[in-house]
């Protein structure tokens, strides 16, 4: 049966999806409620999903039922697996682009690719009821959903910037009392999202989920490999407004754009200079502290910044 016939009777009352049993509905309803019924008794993190909880608990376990049979690497996930096996096939098989022939190790990039010749929408997911924008998922609607349903009511007592929801809010007021409740068990590093420190642990569990199509190189972020892929294309989507030079990544171009403004923002706490770069500040407090932490191991000359290490090794023993 095909899955446009199956019965879907249960329908949701905030953005109209409709599930195929009550229970896929209950679950549904908690992207938008924020319910979250299982806890985490180690350290109190709130789930929507069980499996969710399960995935969490292998954070404080260590347990890692998935392992690689080709180089027994164990991981805490089946999908960190399934991406990692690709980096012993190294093939990109089976998913082919009829215009371009070009072959892709995933479905997905081949279905983007060929909608980008048949002229097909490349953003389909789920449909806000009250304006033409489409959401990647359920989550990402139920949080655009909250725009359509009134004004940020929430407002910083310290800086008065304005949130749509409270949880905002107090993630955003730990900028301002430098809180930082979520901590990492290997390095007892401290951070103010749990986000960030599931990002963090990457580096520890050498994880690394998010691969190149292109080159296989893998990245800890999905933000890293998104730069990176620009390498390949070309992709400069940064402008200057000034000179018009294009940049790959904004903060590139938020450096160039002192270039204009004459900004400096990094000030030496030894004198009154400034400068528009912070590694030019680094380069600089060297002249108050008289540190040279960079040696050549050619002649053992001492250097302040790895820069003049590296522009000495090419001069004088290349």
């Amino acid at each position: 049966m095909s899955d446009n016939s199956v019965e879907k009777p249960y329908q949701c009352s905030v953005c109209f999806k409709d599930c195929t049993k009550k229970s896929h509905l209950i679950r549904h309803m908690r992207v938008h409620t924020r319910e979250k019924p299982y806890r985490c008794e180690i350290c109190n993190a709130d789930f929507a999903q069980k499996e969710h909880l399960a995935n969490h608990m292998r954070r404080h376990t260590g347990e890692k039922p998935y392992q690689c049979s080709l180089c027994l690497r164990a991981f805490s996930r089946n999908k960190s697996l399934i991406i990692h096996m690709q980096c012993h096939t190294k093939t990109k098989a089976f998913n082919k682009c009829t215009d371009t022939l070009r072959n892709f190790k995933r479905e997905s990039h081949q279905v983007t690719c060929v909608k980008s010749h048949t002229g097909e929408t490349q953003n389909e997911g789920y449909e806000c009821p009250s304006c033409p924008k489409v959401l990647k998922t359920e989550l990402n609607l139920a949080k655009h959903m909250e725009k359509h349903a009134g004004e940020k009511t929430y407002t910083c007592e310290v800086c008065h910037k304005l949130f749509h929801r409270k949880p905002h809010l107090e993630q955003h007021m730990r900028v301002h009392t430098g809180e930082k409740p979520f901590h990492c068990t290997e390095c007892l590093k401290d951070f103010t999202q749990r986000a960030h420190l599931e990002l963090h642990m990457r580096l520890h569990n050498k994880e690394k989920p998010y691969q190149c199509t292109e080159c296989l190189k893998c990245f800890t972020q999905k933000s890293h490999l998104v730069l990176h892929f620009r390498l390949h294309t070309g992709e400069k989507p940064y402008q200057c407004s000034v000179c018009l030079k294009e940049f790959s990544d904004k903060s590139s171009q938020k450096k160039h754009m002192r270039v204009h403004t004459k900004e400096k923002p990094y000030h030496c706490l030894e004198c009154p200079q400034s400068f528009s770069q912070k590694r030019t500040l680094v380069h600089h407090m060297t002249q108050h502290t008289g540190k040279k932490p960079y040696n050549c191991s050619e002649c053992g000359k001492n250097f302040g910044v790895k820069l003049s290490l590296v522009s000495h090794m090419k001069r004088s023993h290349i």
